[in-house]
């Protein structure tokens, strides 16, 4: 399952481990990551996924935080704390390689 990402629900990422897609709805990679990100997310039930539309002047907050320059920009986080990062669109194999390397 894939969450909205708002600051309001922000820290129920905060315990175990979490993904964040930073994204945008006219950025055309971001369209392209979203099946893939969605589909892997169904794969992998003990981690959270969540997508941060960075245009909701909302979240640009979280952007910030996260030192977001870049999208898409997937953020992998461990009990709140970032173990790793990727910019760009990548095939689900590439992205499925990247949870064994930041998660183990």
């Amino acid at each position: 399952m894939v969450t909205d990402v708002t600051p309001e629900n922000f820290n129920e990422l905060q315990e175990g481990k979490a993904i964040l897609d930073f994204w945008a709805p006219w950025c055309g990679p971001c369209r392209m990551f979203k099946p893939i990100f969605e589909e892997t997310a169904a794969e992998y039930p003990d981690i959270k996924f969540g997508k941060v539309n960075t245009e909701e002047p909302v979240n640009q907050t979280l952007a910030g935080q996260f030192g977001i320059m870049g999208i898409p920009t997937s953020v992998f986080l461990k009990d709140g704390k970032e173990v790793g990062r990727f910019s760009g669109a990548v095939p689900k194999d590439v992205f499925k390689e990247k949870i064994k390397e930041f998660f183990g």
